[in-house]
């Protein structure tokens, strides 16, 4: 018997195939390549999966020429007719009250405390979790989900909604999705999008053509100074952990660690050198205790600790 759970891993490990899929297929346009895509998508929920990755890219695409001017067509002036004015106004009433008014518009700013967890729920139906020193605007229309993450850290279970899609906007970054579970988190140097469950499309500077897809247990990680984009799984299990408190992390770099860890921190921890950040750590972060981690590096790297007068934390090479 195939129990609930089961059933929800599967469809997510299909999502992370198409995603693959989808990104291959534009890469590599062989005919081995070919020939292998065809036998994986002759399973009907395969080729579903890709469908809805296709569509996905899709509505990105259009998102292209809102930003560009629309010339408009000259029209001749056209001659009064009343009449057809009036029965204009009629058919307007009618269909207004047909179809009842638009979604109500909704639009609130979170600005999360230096310690705990926050939650809402949405007029849509998502729930939104927001972590320690966040900042954020929600702006709902009738057409579209916003939110505009300015830092920190948030969680959403989207309420699947293909007529009303949702953007978070992070600077000149986007992502999309329908209905999903993941994260994203902004801070100093990186910009991080883990799925737990359903997909998503990363763009992470819609100034440039680059997009990740990415389904169930991926995460996509943008490095701010260098621009590059990669991507790598995640454990389910590790997607929002922050939301229990504690953070669990294996070969973890150690410029990704401190750039999460700044999240918890009054004062920042700084890399006195940049090689510094590729050192690989693996241990917990006790969220309401983040200097027991910071403590804890001279025994897990070779590195040394040194507070500062105001409050923020040097990691050095130890010699």
């Amino acid at each position: 018997m195939t129990r609930p759970r089961d059933t929800e891993q599967q469809i997510d490990s299909i999502d992370a195939q198409a995603a693959g899929w989808f990104t291959r297929n534009r890469e590599d346009h062989c005919q081995a390549t070919s020939d292998a895509f065809a036998a994986w998508s002759s399973e009907p929920a395969h080729a579903q999966a890709y469908a809805e990755f296709e569509r996905l890219w899709a509505d990105l695409g259009e998102l292209e020429p809102l930003n560009r001017p629309t010339p408009l067509p000259v029209r001749k002036k056209p001659r009064w007719r009343p009449a057809l004015a009036v029965a204009a106004a009629l058919v307007c009433a009618l269909l207004a009250i047909e179809l009842g008014a638009p979604p109500a518009i909704y639009s609130q700013q979170i600005a999360a405390q230096n310690q705990g967890m926050r939650s809402f729920n949405l007029p849509d139906g998502s729930t939104l979790y927001v972590n320690a020193n966040t900042r954020l605007r929600i702006d709902f229309t009738a057409q579209q989900r916003n939110l505009y993450l300015d830092r920190g850290q948030l969680y959403l279970e989207v309420a699947a909604d293909k007529e009303r899609p949702l953007w978070v906007h992070s600077g000149a970054a986007r992502v999309r999705v329908v209905g999903t579970g993941f994260d994203v988190r902004r801070g100093e140097k990186q910009l991080v999008v883990s799925v737990a469950h359903g997909q998503v499309a990363f763009v992470p500077d819609e100034q440039k053509p680059d997009l990740l897809l990415l389904g169930a247990r991926q995460r996509g990680i943008y490095d701010y100074a260098s621009g590059t984009l990669r991507e790598q799984p995640v454990n389910v299990d590790e997607v929002a952990d922050w939301r229990g408190g504690h953070l669990a992390f294996r070969n973890r770099d150690l410029a990704s660690l401190v750039d999460e860890l700044n999240l918890y921190r009054r004062q920042p921890v700084l890399l006195a050198d940049s090689a510094l950040g590729n050192f690989k750590v693996s241990g917990n972060l006790d969220v309401q205790d983040p200097d027991a981690l910071i403590k804890a590096l001279p025994a897990l790297i070779p590195v040394k600790t040194l507070a500062l007068a105001d409050g923020r934390v040097r990691i050095e090479a130890r010699r």
